[in-house]
């Protein structure tokens, strides 16, 4: 990545940040200072129209030397810390409680005009031009009953209503910066909490996807980035393993493969450049014969291994008769069981008993654990094929009397090209993928099978299936 998601936000942060500043220094401070002018205007309106209520403000037009209205006003004019003026309607100023307002104690307001009030409270300027500096400037008819006979003027400097506006700002612009500084720590916590833990899942991921898959992602906290680590670490030892099981996979089948094929090749060039003579050669023949064998039956189990990863996806579950099908199975050893005089023994639950299932490939099962145990009986023992029912479930156990297997080798039987190493001499044929196909199908149907085997006494096979309603 050239711009990382950290600094894109860290450049927005900043942009946002200057932005926002700008907007409250100027747009701001004219709309603080608008709200200002508004609510001192509104107030000075409110001031002037209670005073030329009083009728001491009326005769102030008649009379303008009273000294006591005089004082009153500039009190008034003190606390509003404004100028008051009493006007008549020439334009005269009669009374100023500022006489520093003008350029000389007697002002006359020129160019005058009432009705620039009748529709305001109030106006910012120099009032006609008459004053120094720019003023709030508010204007109230003093009226003897219906007739107007002056005006009441207050002035408020504009300098005081900046200073306020400013002061505003300031605050304005403090709790900004607080709040600008808020984000940064926020900011400063995502790049702890998030941004350098994904930058190490990122880095994990590559390393994952490089095929270095003892990589370990050093994140490891209680969050949302942790289970992903944890579940990103989980599944990249996963498939470590899995390379492992199909480098042995590969190595095994090769091993498989390469014995009988080597044997064969031999003899049959030894049949061609002469060294075997005509009257031996059926005796290698029959060899070679009995490798293809085992060469075919591999190929037959490494394609039905094949064929129930997809049928895991596509099983052709249906209604059955378990009894039944154990009945056909068994039929089809009773050549090879008596040849060795072993019985074979059906306890079965009933009649009928049906189960619903995958029939093809419970066939399989029953196929390659009779297979098995009919492999490893001694001569003139039996075998037994039970079924029961328990708690909703089907239980069937095929049992022999055989070799047994050791202790150390029960959790290994399930693997594939796995052999015990005791067997080896009885077992030529196989290939070590019976018991790995039984436990595929039996847990694409999401059942159970375990086994029990004592060696020198025999070994019994229990798996489950659904009862059917």
């Amino acid at each position: 990545m050239k711009q990382h998601l950290y600094t894109k936000l860290l450049i927005l942060y900043f942009m946002l940040g200057g932005i926002c500043f700008l907007l409250l220094s100027s747009g701001g401070s004219y709309l603080v200072e608008k709200r200002l002018e508004r609510s001192t205007g509104e107030s000075l309106y409110r001031t002037a129209s209670q005073l030329v209520s009083k009728n001491e403000l009326r005769q102030a037009v008649k009379s303008p030397k009273n000294e006591s209205l005089t004082l009153a006003l500039s009190s008034a004019a003190s606390f509003q810390n404004a100028d008051f003026w009493v006007m008549d309607t020439y334009g005269n100023v009669l009374i100023n409680t500022n006489q520093q307002s003008s350029d000389s104690g007697d002002i006359t307001v020129r160019n005058f005009r009432p009705e620039d009030y009748e529709d305001t409270c109030y106006s910012s300027g120099t009032f006609y031009g008459t004053l120094k500096t720019t003023q709030l400037s508010t204007v109230v008819p003093i009226k003897d009953t219906d007739l107007v006979t002056g005006y009441l003027v207050i002035h408020y400097p504009m300098k005081n209503l900046y200073e306020s506006r400013s002061n505003i700002v300031e605050v304005m612009i403090l709790i900004f910066i607080v709040i600008y500084a808020l984000f940064f720590s926020f900011l400063l916590i995502y790049f702890y909490r998030v941004h350098k833990p994904l930058k190490e899942i990122l880095k994990g991921a590559l390393e994952f996807a490089n095929g270095n898959l003892t990589y370990t992602i050093p994140v490891d906290s209680e969050d949302e980035m942790g289970y992903l680590s944890h579940s990103l670490n989980y599944m990249a030892d996963k498939l470590n393993k899995n390379g492992e099981y199909q480098r042995q996979f590969i190595s095994n089948v090769s091993h498989d493969f390469r014995s009988p094929l080597t044997s064969i090749k031999g003899y049959v060039e030894a049949m061609l450049d002469g060294t075997i003579p005509p009257e031996m050669q059926e005796r290698y023949l029959k060899v070679i014969a009995f490798e293809s064998t085992r060469l075919e039956k591999l190929t037959r189990s490494l394609l039905t291994l094949n064929e129930l990863d997809v049928k895991k996806r596509m099983m052709h579950m249906r209604r059955f008769d378990i009894n039944e099908t154990i009945r056909t199975t068994a039929a089809t050893f009773e050549g090879t069981c008596s040849e060795r005089n072993i019985r074979l023994e059906l306890l079965l639950a009933g009649k009928e008993l049906f189960v619903r299932a995958d029939m093809e490939q419970i066939q399989q099962v029953l196929y390659n654990l009779l297979d098995n145990a009919a492999k490893f009986s001694s001569d003139n023992s039996s075998i037994t094929l039970e079924t029961t029912v328990n708690h909703g479930k089907v239980f069937v156990s095929v049992k022999d009397h055989g070799s047994g297997i050791p202790k150390e080798s029960l959790s290994r039987i399930w693997d594939r090209f796995y052999k015990i190493d005791v067997s080896r001499g009885k077992d030529r044929k196989g290939t070590g993928l019976g018991l790995a196909i039984v436990k595929e199908i039996i847990n694409a149907h999401k059942q159970n099978i375990n086994v029990i085997s004592t060696v020198g006494v025999g070994t019994e096979f229990i798996f489950t299936l659904e009862k059917a309603k």
